[in-house]
């Protein structure tokens, strides 16, 4: 069993992870409505905007998998040893 320092260890790092996928999604979003605003053909618009949702959701539950994570080891520091 890991002691308490370590956890809190993960848990910045965890927390690292979840601003890092935050602003990947933002830089996602910018990129994608660039992309939606040059198209040409209707076709492609709605093409990247389905791409534009769905990567949304994939940050999405990548951070929510993360904040799960995190929750996780903040119940594990209150088990840890000192």
């Amino acid at each position: 069993m890991a002691n308490k320092a370590y956890y809190r260890k993960l848990i910045v790092e965890k927390r690292a992870e979840m601003a890092k996928e935050r602003a990947a999604k933002k830089r996602d979003n910018e990129s994608y409505a660039r992309m939606i605003k040059s198209a040409t053909s209707p076709a492609g618009k709605a093409s990247y905007k389905k791409s534009k949702i769905d990567r949304a959701e994939s940050h999405d539950r990548r951070i929510e998998r993360l904040k799960l994570e995190i929750a996780r080891l903040q119940v594990e520091v209150t088990r840890a040893p000192k």
